[in-house]
């Protein structure tokens, strides 16, 4: 904990600072300046800004809403600007034999005992092996650049990522342990990537994709809806969207997912790496969470020509099948960057859970995103592993 130098702050002035340009937060007498974790919370701003100004300590311990990990705290630790002589903390002072121990804060000694009810119980965290985080949460601690890639000697966060990957010697299987252990980059809005004129390429931002795709998705539909009969088109769009179902199942779990069967050399791991070990490694970017127009257009072109193969014995119904399909793309996509940046609502929440879940606790298993049903089929269903025990103290 950083020493008396940090100021008091009254209760006054914390409730002033509850908006998005200015957020604080408090925890017993901690006061937190929470402002740039704000968009980054994997609940979504919106419902940290609900409590911004105010005592979190509740929510955050509330088993209905979503009781927080350790790791949240660890979180909020980093962004400790000062505190707050609250009413209990001063009756506790009052009635103390050691008063001089709690004010002035921080408390120390049997009034840090007093005050701070077991805090982590025997020193102890929760963490799942394969990733090295314990919960959501950690998805969004920022990551230490030089700490991290003097215990890994994997990539550093600082420079492009890239010509680390393609030069940096990696075995298989050191390559996929440590991707699969996410980092949070708060070096600006994306770690580095080419770190040169290709940057602007590899980031999408979640807009781009129904801006782009929806258009020709609209026309299609319309061409093939005037060239069959509406009940037919109908049938032939859901045929698509469910096809989409299972399309995305199999590109997440046989192609992302491609693991155990990748080659064991630069330049498989370098493209399982830009295809989607990047977005294990790095969960939180979101400039990086949805698909590029023309990786998408790479992708989609065989499915175009396949769909015109099955149904070839009419264009239109070929041509509806495969627009239904490209909407559940974009409803993928969508719904892929809303899990971890937005506030959702119930079934959503649940979905939510569901693929972070998928991110730091068992990325071999959970590959559905804008449902679990193919994942019921065929046993992928999300199975977490039990937790480890570290020793933090």
């Amino acid at each position: 904990m950083p020493g008396r130098t940090l100021p008091t702050i009254t209760q006054a002035e914390v409730a002033s600072h509850n908006n998005a340009k200015s957020c604080y937060v408090t925890i017993g007498e901690r006061v937190f300046d929470i402002t740039e974790f704000v968009e980054d919370h994997p609940g979504g701003g919106d419902l940290v800004l609900e409590f911004a100004g105010k005592d979190v300590k509740e929510i955050l311990d509330d088993e209905i809403s979503h009781k927080h990990s350790d790791s949240a705290y660890e979180i909020l630790d980093d962004y400790l600007v000062g505190f707050v002589a609250t009413q209990k903390v001063v009756d506790a002072a009052t009635e103390s034999q050691h008063p001089d121990d709690i004010v002035p804060l921080p408390p120390r000694g049997e009034g840090l005992k007093e005050l701070n009810d077991k805090g982590i119980a025997n020193g102890e965290k929760y963490v799942f092996e394969a990733t090295g985080l314990s919960s959501a949460e950690d998805l969004s601690r920022e990551t230490d650049f030089n700490a991290d890639y003097r215990k890994h000697k994997f990539l550093d966060l600082s420079r492009p990522l890239f010509p680390q990957i393609w030069f940096g010697g990696f075995s298989k299987d050191f390559y996929l342990e440590q991707v699969h252990r996410p980092r949070h980059y708060k070096g600006g809005d994306s770690a580095p990537l080419f770190g040169n004129f290709l940057e602007p390429l590899s980031k999408t931002a979640w807009w781009v994709v129904p801006t782009v795709w929806l258009p020709p998705v609209t026309y299609g539909s319309w061409l093939a809806s005037q060239n069959l009969p509406t009940v037919h088109f109908g049938l032939y769009w859901v045929l698509g969207l469910f096809i989409w179902t299972l399309v995305e199942y199999c590109l997440h779990r046989f192609l992302f997912h491609l693991d155990d069967y990748l080659p064991d050399n630069r330049v498989g791991i370098t493209l399982h790496f830009l295809l989607h070990g990047i977005h294990h490694y790095l969960p939180m970017d979101k400039y990086r969470l949805v698909m590029p127009p023309t990786l998408f257009l790479i992708l989609a072109t065989p499915f175009w020509k396949l769909a015109h193969a099955i149904f070839f014995y009419n264009w239109y119904a070929a041509t509806a099948v495969y627009c239904g399909g490209i909407f559940g793309y974009i409803c993928y996509d969508l719904t892929h960057y809303f899990l971890h940046h937005r506030n959702l609502p119930a079934y959503y929440r649940e979905l939510k859970k569901y693929h972070l879940e998928h991110h730091f606790a068992d990325y071999e298993n959970g590959f559905g995103v804008t449902s679990k049903f193919w994942d019921r089929i065929f046993n992928t269903e999300l199975q977490i592993p039990p937790p480890k025990v570290i020793k933090t103290t």
